[in-house]
């Protein structure tokens, strides 16, 4: 005879066994029925969300793939939820398009990896796919990856965030601002030891990386000065910059005496623009050398997210190219050093004032004599003289990593001044680090998200272009 324990017993293992043979894995099927608290339920593949409204798909998924179509308004915004529990619990997708302004873009996983352009267009369906197996979370848009992420075994979490993690649960539609629809919604589960073969970067130690506290503070870290070089190739960018956290703008170089990808003219300018256009990164160009201007088109140079150029090239004091950075280049021919730093400030103030960029590059980079006495030779004034023509004009000053420069005198004096800021490296090669002078100085200079330049703040185009130099 069996007793009441033992018959419970057998219900729920028939029950369990039941559901289990009801899941399938690896088949896509639709996610075509929702419910909403506000809205009630939809059955169908398309399903629009408005601000304030969220919609959940039945079932509860761990390791999946969903894949779909989204279509975005003009200013609207809204996210996808998965291993939504209790409606804090779970990560978010985002999806807004539009220009590059320091809003998150689509594809991002928000607050964990912020993305600040998008591979999509307002008002154009686009694709998308979100993966999750094991530790490993996937994002591409338009068929393009943009978020390969791997949960450590300690994330680095804030309280706001805490519950940033993957688990179980639903999938939700969640309304921002104006109408995001979704169409075609498929999703196949995957088994509990599903792997993404193509996730090799080693995991980022989260309790020790200060990448991840900003995008925590949704602080966009941006590094707006990435060259191809040195054996960095597009897809090891690509690769890096999505294991770092940190969005990077490849920049080719626009003129001459620079190293690394060369532009030489305007059919360069739009060849590369062509080959780089559909890549997950901002898009920018160097005005490398002093001719650049009498070279290349606004036009041409206009299809590029942002311009910068710096002050690492001058005419010196007895009209030759001088590289500065080269110390064989460097010639004083009878001026004192003093002097000779005043003709640089001099050449400097002409280039920020007669080329058209968006951002001031390597700035206040000297010399290595004079480097070696940066602060003696960085007087109040002539300080003064470049943040003068920087405010003028609406140039971002960058900070830059590799040679930790402005000095946090200069930062904070900019600041102060409201000129904007932006991050840069100016890589060698491939081992370039992750801005840390650049956050070690938001931290020591109180910036803030509201400090930093965006491409939609650049007024370059309406800038004239006054070839001052005579050759």
């Amino acid at each position: 005879m069996i007793d009441k324990t033992s018959t419970a017993l057998i219900v729920a293992l028939i029950s369990i066994l039941g559901l289990t043979s009801c899941i399938r894995y690896n088949v896509a099927e639709p996610l075509d029925r929702f419910s909403s608290p506000e809205m009630g339920t939809a059955d169908g593949n398309e399903i629009t969300v408005t601000a304030g409204s969220t919609w959940f798909a039945e079932g509860e998924y761990e390791n999946f793939i969903l894949t779909g179509q989204a279509l975005t308004g003009e200013n609207a915004e809204a996210a996808l939820l998965f291993h939504h529990t209790d409606g804090k619990s779970g990560y978010e997708v985002a999806f807004r398009n539009g220009a590059i302004d320091g809003t998150r873009k689509s594809g991002s996983l928000t607050s964990v990896r912020n993305l600040y352009r998008s591979l999509a267009e307002d008002g154009k369906w686009f694709d998308f796919e979100i993966a999750v197996r094991g530790h490993n979370i996937m994002i591409a848009i338009n068929d393009t990856v943009v978020v390969c992420y791997t949960e450590p075994e300690h994330p680095y979490r804030t309280k706001e965030y805490a519950g940033r993690l993957l688990s179980r649960g639903s999938i939700a539609l969640k309304g921002m601002s104006g109408d995001v629809t979704f169409r075609n919604l498929n999703m196949t589960r995957l088994e509990k030891d599903a792997v993404n073969e193509a996730d090799t970067m080693p995991r980022i130690d989260e309790q020790n990386d200060a990448v991840i506290r900003f995008q925590q503070q949704n602080f966009p870290v941006i590094d707006y000065h990435v060259h191809l070089k040195g054996g960095l190739t597009k897809e090891m960018a690509h690769a890096m910059s999505m294991n770092y956290g940190i969005n990077y703008g490849v920049a080719p170089n626009a003129g001459e005496g620079g190293v690394g990808r060369m532009l030489a003219d305007d059919k360069e300018v739009y060849e590369y623009y062509n080959e780089v256009k559909d890549m997950p990164f901002l898009r920018g160009v160097q005005g490398e050398g002093r001719k650049w201007t009498a070279t290349f088109s606004q036009k041409a140079l206009g299809v590029f997210d942002y311009l910068f150029t710096d002050g690492m090239t001058i005419v010196d004091h007895k009209g030759r190219l001088s590289r500065i950075y080269r110390p064989e280049e460097v010639h004083y021919d009878g001026v004192t050093k003093e002097q000779y730093m005043d003709h640089l400030v001099d050449q400097t103030v002409k280039i920020l004032t007669n080329e058209p960029a968006d951002i001031y590059a390597n700035p206040t980079f000297l010399p290595e004599e004079l480097n070696a006495e940066y602060a003696k030779y960085w007087t109040d004034e002539r300080i003064d003289r470049v943040l003068d023509v920087l405010k003028k004009h609406n140039i971002a000053l960058e900070i830059n990593a590799r040679y930790k420069i402005p000095s946090f005198d200069i930062i904070r004096k900019a600041k102060e001044r409201g000129i904007k800021f932006t991050f840069g490296t100016n890589n060698v090669d491939a081992d370039f680090g992750k801005l840390e002078y650049c956050l070690q100085a938001v931290d020591e200079c109180g910036l803030t998200a509201e400090d930093l330049w965006f491409p939609t703040m650049s007024v370059r185009g309406t800038r004239e272009v006054v070839l001052y130099n005579k050759w």
